[in-house]
């Protein structure tokens, strides 16, 4: 390399050599000096320490005052001198006298001379080092006082180092100096060398005249090139202009160094180049040019921030050349958001309006969509051609609102059958009107209409028919005004019969769905109670919405029980469509069956997880088969849909409140549990165990009682009251919890404020809420006695019942109430079992309650004329409103219930008195 740079010494890459080379030689022959001087300052001050830390530590050594006070102090010293010189490193330890003999030497031949040098200070009492030069040697020497127990100077010790001996030391180090030195000149001239041949990789071993000589060219060639460059500072000031820049944007000739505000560019492109920005291939405007520019910043240099260059390309008839390219590239990404845009909801009206906004402007002025009348309410069109020439209009979008088209929702007629909506609905395919001045069909079919549109500034049109299936669903227009000038050309037609087929298809799906819609409406609110029971137990409030989405299987219920109980209960089915609905009807039937036999909670789920199940084995087909949720119940999502069999996904609510005791008894089959309003409004969430969802089997239920305050509340609601897409169920029960703590208000009005507060703008799920305030029924209308096993206690029963009938103001119905317990009774002594009691509630109706231990169940039966019995069951059906067996814990309660409408007396065979008729008890 070294070799090259010479041969190469003319170029620059050689000057920078030679000139980098020598400053590293001068550079490191003066650090080798001073770092000569630097190790022989630092050996002789080494000596000076070494020497005064010796001479102090033996002079201070104990027992020194006294050895030089003894006869003979060189005996006792000497030894003591020559191995502390070794041990030390010095070449003399000498004690000396006050007057300067020596008591100690390293050359005995010294002892008892007298020592060269003023001691003045030392006997004075100072420490001192000195580099003493004369006889014996020149050296570097300390000395130090002697002091004895009085502070006096008795003597003095002096150390040193000879001069020759500290010489030797740098002597030593200059070795490493000088290779320390040769390898740095070896690093320097290696660095330059590689500066150097950098250098000359860069400037191709050229020299300055042939780099001047470049400089011109490159000028010549930046002016020449047929591109724009501008380079701007940091500071926004403009650095160099080639010639083609200068044109382009038309640049005053003093332009360089001016800001880029003051150069008069357009004020995108001024912008673009203030904002630093990086751009590519943006088109800019410059007069009548339409200009390419690209900006990219340049690298900061010399610690001075990075500006900008820009280069400019004239591309305007490139862009004439790619405008069809463009137009055709905009009609794909607009058919693409069309694809994404059109049909996000299944509403007829809504899709309608969606194709009208997503043409408008990028494809027409404006857009109107007319659609049929079965079409809008979910029915299915007619397919029989020409049916078609009466729309309604669904759907107008355009760029301005003064407009003089029909508005939304009136009647379109297509009567003149040359006009192009008639023509495109005729021809089943789409038509072009380029020029509505000549489209005298459609100017006939309104002539005051269309006259208005003319002047308004419509020129152009295409109609496309809307069909999916083959079936017309109706049609979109597509409108020019004087917004666009351009007509409608063929290339449009196309692209317009290829968006409206994309929008038939979405309509369709949209009409299928809204007819599935009502009809699941329309059958589940044939399935849901339309009014609840009026009941002294509770006042009771619901609200029930269905999903946006579709309907579904959400149920409640209030279940009039015996003994003025009642029964609450809500449901949920999972899905949506005619089948949720459907199953939500069987399961709320099947729950009202249930309820008749007065079973307990968690019996009656599981009765109804029994009946799911067998239910779903029957319509697999197969015994013991588990299937999908949904199959089997014949109502599809849509035609050609098949809905799998099966109720499995279906969870229940059960609770049952007696307005006598205030104790309430629920089971839950995998559904939320309620929330319990106290009186003073504050809110709780009972824990009660959820179970399995209804047609899962394998675990039995389990019943949680409640001890429920006058005037509390229970609240039954669905998951879909609490929780969406953008709600969990925790946050939803937190909620719900702060609206139900408002006290004061009636069951209604809690409804409303419940759904005010959670209701979504587009629930996901059915909402079904129940709202039961509690009542207790008067202590002062409940009488109640117990009956020992002797039939003579059926009298006594009957006339304290008698009496107590008397003292409510029941005197009309007296006689059939002592008829109807005189049977009871008489059954429950002679067939029942100990502990008896009678009940009597006073309620809407007089209801009479016998239990007794037995769990026997009578039955009701016709006797024959010969027979003796049997008749008393038979009386009570006939005399009472309802009747029937309810079972307990110990036993059974037989109940009839006596409306008050019914007080008049029976018709007894002659003779028959109450107390003969305990005779005819079964």
């Amino acid at each position: 390399m070294l070799a090259r740079l010479s041969l190469a010494r003319d170029s620059l890459a050689g000057q920078v050599f030679s000139l980098q080379a020598l400053i590293v030689l001068l550079l490191i022959t003066a650090a080798a000096v001073a770092l000569v001087f630097q190790a022989r300052y630092d050996s002789e001050k080494d000596a000076r320490n070494r020497s005064l830390a010796a001479a102090e530590a033996f002079a201070h050594g104990p027992g020194l005052p006294a050895a030089l006070a003894a006869p003979n102090p060189t005996a006792e010293l000497q030894p003591l001198a020559d191995g502390a010189r070794k041990a030390s490193n010095l070449d003399f330890i000498a004690v000396l006298s006050t007057n300067g003999v020596r008591y100690t030497d390293a050359r005995p031949d010294l002892i008892g001379k007298r020592a060269s040098g003023d001691f003045g200070r030392a006997l004075a009492g100072e420490p001192f080092t000195e580099v003493f030069r004369g006889a014996p040697s020149d050296a570097v020497r300390a000395v130090v006082p002697v002091r004895d127990a009085q502070g006096r100077v008795v003597g003095l010790v002096s150390t040193g180092i000879e001069i020759e001996n500290v010489g030797h030391v740098v002597e030593g180090q200059l070795p490493l100096l000088i290779g320390a030195a040769a390898g740095a000149l070896l690093l320097g001239t290696a660095g330059a060398a590689l500066v150097s041949g950098r250098l000359r990789r860069q400037t191709r071993g050229l020299g300055a005249a042939e780099l001047a000589r470049m400089n011109e060219h490159h000028e010549a060639v930046l002016h020449a090139v047929r591109e724009g460059v501008l380079i701007v500072g940091a500071d926004h000031r403009l650095l160099l202009a080639n010639d083609e820049a200068r044109r382009l944007l038309d640049l005053p000739p003093d332009a360089e160094q001016r800001h880029v505000g003051e150069l008069g560019l357009d004020p995108r492109t001024a912008e673009l180049l203030l904002s630093g920005r990086v751009a590519t291939d943006e088109v800019h405007l410059a007069g009548d040019r339409l200009l390419a520019v690209n900006v990219r910043p340049t690298p900061p240099s010399a610690g001075r921030p990075s500006g900008s260059v820009m280069t400019l390309r004239d591309t305007t008839e490139l862009a004439a050349l790619s405008g069809r390219a463009e137009v055709a590239r905009e009609r794909l990404q607009l058919l693409y958001d069309a694809g994404v845009r059109i049909g996000t909801t299944l509403d007829v009206a809504r899709t309608a309006e969606e194709l009208s906004e997503v043409a408008v402007p990028r494809f027409a002025d404006f857009v109107t969509v007319e659609l049929l009348e079965p079409v809008l309410r979910g029915d299915e069109p007619s397919p029989v051609a020409g049916m078609h020439t009466r729309m309604r209009r669904a759907a107008m979008t355009g760029v301005r609102t003064d407009q003089p088209l029909q508005p939304v929702g009136d009647t379109i007629v297509f009567a003149v059958p040359t006009a192009p909506m008639a023509a495109a609905l005729d021809a089943g395919q789409a038509v072009l009107a380029a020029d509505l001045q000549a489209a005298m069909g459609w100017r006939a079919a309104d002539p005051a209409g269309t006259r208005m549109a003319l002047e308004y500034g419509f020129h152009s049109l295409i109609s496309v028919p809307l069909q999916a299936r083959g079936v017309v669903l109706g049609m979109a227009n597509f409108w020019r005004a004087a917004n666009t000038p351009e007509a409608f050309d063929e290339e449009d037609l196309s692209f317009a019969e290829e968006l409206g087929a994309r929008a038939a298809v979405s309509i369709d799906n949209a009409r299928r769905f809204t007819r599935e819609h009502a009809t699941a409406v329309t059958l589940q609110r044939s399935l849901l109670p339309r009014v609840l029971p009026d009941l002294s137990a509770v006042e009771t409030a619901f609200r029930y919405l269905p999903a946006k989405a579709g309907v579904g299987g959400d149920w409640f219920d209030v279940i009039p029980l015996p003994g003025a109980r009642v029964a609450l209960v809500v449901g949920d089915v999972v899905g949506h469509g005619v089948h949720a609905a459907a199953t939500m009807g069987r399961l709320r039937t099947a729950v009202h069956n249930f309820s008749t036999l007065d079973m307990p909670p968690d019996e009656l789920l599981g009765h109804l997880d029994e009946l799911i199940d067998r239910i779903d084995q029957l319509e697999s087909g197969e015994p013991g088969a588990v299937e999908g949720p949904g199959e089997g119940l014949g109502g599809g999502a849509g035609e050609g849909a098949e809905e799998p069999a099966g109720i499995t996904g279906a969870t229940c609510l059960y609770a049952v409140y007696d307005p006598v005791s205030g104790h309430c008894v629920m089971a839950s089959a995998g559904h939320p549990g309620p929330a319990l309003v106290h009186p003073d409004g504050r809110v709780e969430f009972p824990e009660l165990p959820t179970g399995l969802p209804l047609g899962v089997g394998g675990m039995p239920f389990e019943t949680t009682g409640l001890a429920l305050p006058e005037g509390s509340r229970l609240v039954l609601f669905t998951d879909g009251l609490l929780e969406d897409r953008d709600r969990d169920f925790d946050a939803g029960l937190e909620l719900l919890g702060r609206t139900l703590a408002r006290p004061g208000r009636s069951p209604e009005q809690a409804c409303g404020d419940v759904l005010a507060a959670m209701l979504f703008p587009a629930p996901s799920d059915d909402i079904a809420l129940l709202i039961a305030e509690t009542r207790r029924l008067d202590p002062r209308r409940i009488a109640e006695w117990d009956v020992p096993d002797d039939p003579a206690a059926v009298s006594r029963v009957r006339r304290a019942a008698a009496g107590q009938l008397e003292a409510w103001g029941l005197e009309e119905l007296s006689f059939t109430a002592e008829l109807v317990l005189s049977e009871l009774i008489t059954n429950a002594i002679r067939y029942g079992n100990e502990p008896i009691r009678v009940r009597l509630l006073h309620d809407r109706n007089l209801i009479c309650e016998v239990w007794d231990g037995s769990s026997t169940s009578p039955h009701l039966r016709y006797a024959a004329t010969t027979d003796e019995g049997g008749r008393g069951l038979f009386l009570v059906a006939q005399y009472a409103e309802r009747w029937g067996t309810r079972y307990t814990e110990r036993g059974k309660v037989i109940w009839a219930e006596l409306s008050r409408t019914a007080g008049a007396e029976p018709l007894l065979p002659p003779g028959l008195d109450l107390d003969s008729l305990e005779d005819l008890a079964w």
